[in-house]
């Protein structure tokens, strides 16, 4: 696959936006993910993910294509979710109603599995509870939670997306890790 992600990005130096939109079309459902992940908000996180893609588009040159692009492409989606939680104080929580329906959530409006009612009650609860306490979490631990648990990143790659030392990223997973399991007991 990276052969043929190398294909289209030299495909788009040349100035063909339709390789570009291949690359979109490839990556934009991994970058909407992590961009959920990180800010909890499917608007936002739709407006990040696009922001992500122009971003690489504009700076394609810079891509070094002896490293994987998804990994630059995530690293330009993680920073700009950063930027975005720096920025703006939330100003909504995940849990509360969204108005003008009776009692349905956030989480209620993502799409879940074919289970038995009460199993998927149950999961989404436990969802929502780790998703709050993992925005609860400094950005700096919520960043390496997202990308190693939710999204499977391996270390290495996690430190090149956040550009840091692969022993920082190792010691942000396990205080990270450390930190949500102490908030999730005190519940």
């Amino acid at each position: 696959m990276e052969a043929l992600v190398n294909k289209r990005i030299k495909q788009v130096l040349k100035g063909d936006q339709n390789a570009f939109a291949e690359l979109v079309e490839l990556y934009k459902d991994k970058v909407f993910q992590i961009c959920f992940r990180m800010l909890g908000n499917r608007h936002e996180a739709e407006d990040i993910a696009q922001e992500a893609f122009i971003r690489a588009y504009v700076n394609i040159e810079t891509f070094n294509q002896k490293r994987k692009f998804s990994t630059w492409l995530f690293r330009i989606a993680t920073n700009l979710c950063i930027d975005r939680i720096r920025k703006k104080k939330p100003d909504y929580f995940l849990d509360a109603e969204v108005s003008g329906t009776e009692g349905l959530t956030m989480y209620s409006q993502v799409a879940a599995d074919v289970q038995l009612p009460e199993d998927e009650v149950e999961n989404m609860e436990l969802q929502e509870t780790i998703q709050i306490e993992i925005s609860k979490l400094p950005e700096k631990y919520r960043s390496v939670i997202v990308l190693k648990y939710i999204e499977e990143l391996p270390l290495q790659e996690i430190s090149e997306i956040l550009d840091l030392p692969l022993g920082t990223v190792k010691t942000r997973v396990h205080r990270g890790r450390e930190a949500l399991r102490k908030q999730l007991r005190s519940l």
